[in-house]
């Protein structure tokens, strides 16, 4: 099969090259497996964060990519949940251990054997894939395959974000960062909560006038002030500035989502807060960490439901690296997506 890999660390820029396209073997599934064959995969940030060390060191070489769609195409013998042939997505999480305390509630994202898709186990840049079938989902058939890629991370972690803001239908929110999931999330805030108004930060003025598209009532860039104090907001940029600007326009009690694995130069001290103006008034700042199979799920049945078609982009599998390098240069309109099969 053809297949994308990493096979060391590197700083990324206009001429970085860090995927090589190698024909490898097609893995076998052992017999709690599901065998994929790969339509798309989805291109996520958090790959620029493993391609340039900034997340747990990937087990290299690894097979990145972890918004997956494909089909079933062979099963290990003690597989129940999924039949050949059905068309079925994988998200970040790749499987974990099942019987911690936090899998055991429910929480799998927090397992300490937390196994990353991509990053721990080869992924989806590739023309097969294997999964446990646990963490295998099946696709509404609302959506195209190259739709539901970009459901499985931007749009789960975007869905997990929102539930954790506590927002109620009337509150502001804000989104800090408007590519993959901030669109998404902008498209779940106003079907879920329609009195409430949402202010969009974002670094070029095409991503603000996108945001404005599809509803938002403000858009500027992260380090304005916006007319009326904000309930919650919601970051997914890869940098720490904006934390700071989030917080100087969260309302009394509110609470600042960040919605990162790594933040850039995170071995710097670049967060200058001021203690009055940024957290004094019972301020709130929670972090996500990784998603589980319940929001994969229950944001798939939403995001169904409400008809949510992420805006996408396309590129071909031997187009990986230029894709990576539009991400990390800024040139987002939506998810960029990868068609394999």
């Amino acid at each position: 099969m053809k297949a994308m890999i990493l096979a060391r660390i590197v700083s990324l820029t206009d001429n970085t090259r860090p995927l090589r396209l190698i024909e490898m073997p097609e893995p076998a599934p052992n017999d709690h497996d599901v065998l994929i064959q790969v339509s798309v995969c989805g291109v996520c940030h958090t790959e620029l964060d493993e391609i340039e060390g900034r997340t747990p060191p990937p087990s290299l070489p690894v097979i990145p990519g972890h918004q997956v769609v494909g089909r079933a195409v062979s099963l290990g013998s003690k597989v129940k949940s999924v039949k050949t042939g059905e068309r079925v997505g994988v998200a970040w999480i790749f499987s974990a251990c099942g019987n911690c305390k936090f899998c055991l509630a429910g929480n799998e994202n927090l397992c300490p054997d937390f196994i990353a898709t991509g990053r721990d186990a080869n992924g989806g840049y590739a023309e097969y894939m294997t999964v446990p079938e646990q963490f295998v989902y099946p696709i509404p058939e609302l959506f195209t395959d190259a739709e539901a890629a970009p459901l499985l991370c931007a749009g789960a972690i975007g869905y997990r974000s929102l539930r954790l803001t506590g927002l109620q239908d009337g509150m502001r929110l804000g989104l800090t960062g408007f590519g993959a999931s901030g669109h998404q999330v902008l498209k779940m805030a106003r079907h879920k909560f329609p009195r409430s108004e949402i202010y969009v930060f974002a670094r070029s003025s095409e991503e603000r006038r996108f945001a404005l598209e599809l509803g938002a009532v403000w858009a500027g860039e992260s380090h304005q002030l916006v007319p009326h104090k904000l309930d919650a907001i919601i970051d997914t940029t890869p940098v720490w500035a904006p934390i700071v600007h989030a917080l100087a326009n969260l309302e009394a009690g509110g609470r600042l989502i960040i919605n990162a694995i790594r933040k850039e130069n995170d071995k710097q001290n670049l967060l200058e807060l001021d203690y009055p103006e940024h957290l004094w008034r019972e301020k709130e700042i929670k972090s996500v960490a990784n998603i589980t199979r319940r929001d994969v799920m229950e944001f798939l049945n939403l995001a169904a439901a409400m008809q949510l078609k992420p805006e996408i982009q396309l590129y071909p599998l031997t187009d990986a690296n230029h894709a990576i390098v539009e991400l990390k240069s800024g040139k987002i309109r939506g998810a960029k997506v990868l068609q394999i099969a």
